[in-house]
């Protein structure tokens, strides 16, 4: 869905569950981590009570975002089931999932298909240098692990949003170097709904010392990322991570046209809370842009869904006039 010829810009409705905060990595700018073992786990029954409480909510995304549990730890199955399960519970309620949960194997990953209408993973950065200053404790950061993702989510056939988060060590280089990757990825699946440019914003929780990324920076980025990107491949920014309205209205001019999902809460960034819709949207007018709605799935990839998950893309779709 390429917008850069209008005056467009979409966000989801959507609201965040958390299967659980423990993970196995640890990235030393993480705010979001608990230790394994030590956050319970979110159940089915009080993930019903929030979804029947978001019904009259307007919010058609759910967005599944997980610590990771080790792929060989005795626990990975049931932490995947309980994914599995919430994706099923949404889709049962009347919501349209999608799934970020870090690196998964191709059997997780084509089960997980059947109960998603998009997931998602964000490569971060490729360059193998990260591992020995942000990522030295992070197994799953390993630029192999997540390039294959990107891989078997176009083998797949998954309608995917991959990313990159700025400002945690890397090069100018290296931001090149991930987004060329990630073009020649859609290239060859055409896969890629979005590519988010997160911009690294320091939180209360962190051990990593360093500075956020400067805002200034961004629009210049973004317009370079237009040039490698593909047309239709949507560049997203979250605009709670751009604090100054007239660096987020560069941003958009320079060619990001997504804002992400709007939701109560960021729980990857909880230290930046949401701009909400209606104060996006007076931003925006006064540049003379518009604030859409949009679906977890992009019009392009529905024929990519079973019967019932088109189905329920169509209701969503007829019920924003989409």
């Amino acid at each position: 869905m390429s917008l850069s010829g209008q005056n467009i810009v979409t966000y989801s409705p959507a609201y965040t569950i958390v299967p659980t905060y423990e993970c196995f990595n640890r990235c030393s700018y993480c705010n979001f981590r608990t230790e394994p073992g030590k956050s319970p786990w979110l159940t089915l029954e009080a993930a019903k009570k929030i979804f029947l409480q978001l019904k009259n909510q307007n919010v058609c995304e759910i967005l599944i975002l997980s610590g990771e549990v080790h792929p060989h730890s005795a626990r990975r199955e049931a932490w995947f089931e309980r994914i599995y399960d919430l994706c099923a519970l949404a889709l049962a309620m009347g919501f349209l999932p999608h799934t970020n949960v870090g690196p998964l194997s191709w059997t997780e990953m084509q089960k997980l298909k059947t109960v998603n209408v998009s997931m998602g993973l964000m490569l971060e950065q490729l360059t193998p240098q990260l591992l020995n200053t942000v990522h030295p404790h992070a197994p799953s950061k390993l630029p192999q692990v997540r390039s294959q993702q990107l891989q078997w989510a176009g083998e797949l056939k998954i309608p995917f949003t991959t990313g990159l988060l700025l400002g945690i060590g890397e090069t100018e280089a290296d931001w090149w170097e991930t987004l060329t990757a990630i073009s020649e990825s859609h290239a060859h699946y055409h896969h890629i709904q979005e590519v988010i440019l997160q911009p690294h914003s320091p939180g209360t929780v962190q051990t990593f010392d360093a500075p956020p990324f400067d805002p200034q920076q961004l629009p210049t980025v973004i317009a370079k990322a237009r040039e490698i990107l593909p047309a239709d491949m949507t560049i997203q920014i979250p605009p709670n991570l751009v604090e100054d309205e007239n660096w987020l209205l560069a941003c958009i001019a320079a060619g990001a046209r997504d804002l992400g999902g709007i939701s109560p809460k960021d729980e990857v960034n909880p230290d930046y809370p949401h701009l909400q819709e209606q104060e996006l949207r007076n931003i925006l007018e006064s540049r003379g842009w518009d604030l859409v709605p949009r679906l977890p799935l992009y019009p392009q990839f529905d024929d990519w869904l079973g019967a019932g998950l088109r189905q329920q893309v169509q209701e969503w779709r007829e019920r924003f006039k989409l």
